[in-house]
């Protein structure tokens, strides 16, 4: 399984920026997918996640910004980041599990500047 993302970049506080991350399987296999991120110095944190029935789960410093979304017939995991703040900057990994593993993809760095 591969996980690639994409779509990160440098942004001034309030812009937006969509996350792309595209799967080498269908992603109906997964029981979970989702986001996390890492800051500098920082733990791996959960951003968002989307489970194989549509359940969202935000962490609370994104509810309202951010939006995860899916598109099963693309195998694409998509991450809408809107009214971006400097504490959003981050490397973003894609995860996902199913019922044998978990699995991260190479992240996207995400750079907001006040």
């Amino acid at each position: 399984v591969q996980l690639q993302a994409s779509g990160g970049g440098s942004v001034q506080a309030g812009g937006r920026l969509t996350l792309s991350c595209a799967a080498s399987v269908n992603i109906r296999n997964f029981n979970d997918i989702g986001w996390y991120r890492q800051a500098p110095e920082s733990q791996r944190e959960l951003v968002a996640t989307i489970t194989d029935d549509g359940t969202t789960n935000y962490a609370d410093s994104v509810k309202g910004r951010f939006t995860i979304s899916r598109d099963k017939a693309e195998n694409t995991l998509y991450l809408q980041m809107n009214s971006l703040k400097p504490e959003d900057t981050a490397v973003y990994h894609c995860h996902a599990e199913d019922s044998w593993a978990d699995y991260w993809g190479e992240g996207t760095q995400v750079t907001v500047s006040s």
